[in-house]
């Protein structure tokens, strides 16, 4: 595997010149813009059949694709033959992410009271959403588990998955008996663009939804833009990352481990190992080299105090942050820029993307510097309710600001609600 070194003692002006030149090492995908577009608009146009046409194409391999919609029959028997130890980690999983996403509660309601009128804060659950789980390199029945989890606990009454189908024109079965397992109410074999085109518009088997949630290879990501404003998404999810600062003194076979299990996720994957010792980097660099050539990009970074691992962190915004060490471990209560961290020599990422309860759908390309992993919050909408019991004082303050945008029929609305001494106010 493709691995390089450097050394960084720099202001944090140079280390953000740092973090960005490590993004660099992954070459921007080349855009499927317009490809996109013209399967969305095949979709929109012939429903079912376009995305039996693009399934053909793209996943089946030119056989006769199934049903779209997965009978609950199916479900059931994917369920029945589950390996008894991957029933048992599903559950695990499944239990998990419900009690961290429980911990987010989306329906207190707040009411503002001013002295004429009172404004309240409200969040309503959007009715149905939709988990898009990948399929390509391998099957990611974790990804059932964290999407349509976590819209359970949201309150969303209808949860819908797809998976593109293989060869043989099927989903995975440990896919599919994690559907059954975690509660979806539809399954449908489907993936890529016009995936994401059936469920925002709908076609004669696929109901529309409100949210479409999940990672996904650049076609699914780019239709995911191309249909936001119509449907809410997550967000966009590009190549994962992960970032390792470790003390002198770790261990270093667990490290190149979380390294290199993190770099199974293929071409475009950035991990990157920081520390102020340079023999540990040594062997770190030995050992990836060794490992499997997988396409992901690795690069290790000697920094002159755990101080300049910090800044280069939060520059750089992680997906995945591990911090390994005393002196790396104090540095999580400052980190603000970062998917998810895992703190401590045990907390390998791994255990993030299957087990632990966090969610494994997380800010990618640096996007943690604002975005969130995924949440309830991603299925509620937040809204206000404004009850006014005197609109004169509100009136007579805001009349002249509608005036002066140029809005007379704003402040005639307004000002007709003006009530001196009983008596109606002027309209205007």
């Amino acid at each position: 595997m493709r691995c390089e070194r450097c050394t960084s003692s720099g202001d944090a002006a140079a280390l953000a010149a740092l973090a960005a030149q490590l993004r660099e090492l992954v070459p921007a995908p080349q855009s499927v813009q317009s490809a996109v577009a013209e399967i969305i608009a095949q979709v929109r146009a012939g429903g079912d059949q376009a995305v039996h046409d693009y399934t053909r194409r793209f996943d089946t391999g030119g056989s006769e694709p199934m049903p779209l919609r997965v009978s609950e029959l199916e479900l059931e028997a994917a369920e029945q033959r589950l390996d008894p130890d991957v029933y048992a980690g599903l559950l695990l999983a499944i239990e998990n992410v419900g009690a961290v996403a429980s911990g987010w509660d989306p329906h207190v309601q707040t009411a503002i009271e001013f002295a004429d009128h009172e404004v309240r804060l409200r969040t309503a659950t959007v009715a149905r959403a939709a988990v898009y789980v990948p399929g390509g390199r391998a099957p990611y029945p974790s990804t059932v588990v964290m999407g349509v989890i976590t819209a359970r606990e949201a309150g969303v009454e209808g949860v819908a998955v797809c998976a593109p189908p293989g060869p043989d024109g099927d989903i995975d079965r440990v896919v599919l008996a994690a559907c059954r397992l975690t509660g979806a109410n539809d399954v449908y074999r489907m993936g890529g663009a016009q995936a994401i085109a059936a469920l925002a518009y709908g076609t004669e088997s696929v109901a529309p939804v409100a949210v479409i949630v999940g990672p996904g290879n650049l076609y699914v990501q780019e239709a995911k833009r191309q249909v936001f404003g119509h449907v809410g998404i997550d967000g966009f999810a590009g190549p994962s990352d992960l970032m390792v600062i470790a003390d002198a003194g770790s261990e270093p076979e667990p490290l190149a481990l979380d390294l290199l299990a993190q770099a199974e996720h293929g071409p475009g994957t950035l991990v990157i190992g920081v520390s102020t010792e340079p023999q540990l980097l040594d062997w770190l660099e030995q050992r990836i080299a060794a490992g499997a050539d997988s396409g992901a990009v690795a690069q290790l970074v000697h920094v002159t105090s755990t101080e300049r691992a910090f800044e280069l962190a939060q520059a750089f915004a992680p997906e995945h942050l591990q911090l390994v060490g005393p002196r790396a471990e104090a540095l999580a209560p400052r980190i603000t820029h970062a998917g998810c961290v895992f703190v401590g020599p045990e907390a390998a990422t791994a255990f993030g993307d299957y087990i632990a309860g966090s969610n494994h759908v997380l800010p990618t390309n640096g996007a943690a510097r604002f975005a969130s992993s995924l949440s309830p919050g991603h299925f509620i909408r937040g809204f206000t309710e404004v009850r006014i019991r005197n609109g004169s004082e509100l009136a007579r303050a805001a009349a002249p600001l509608a005036r002066a945008e140029g809005f007379e029929l704003h402040a005639r609305s307004m000002e007709i609600r003006i009530r001196d001494n009983g008596a109606d106010g002027a309209d205007g």
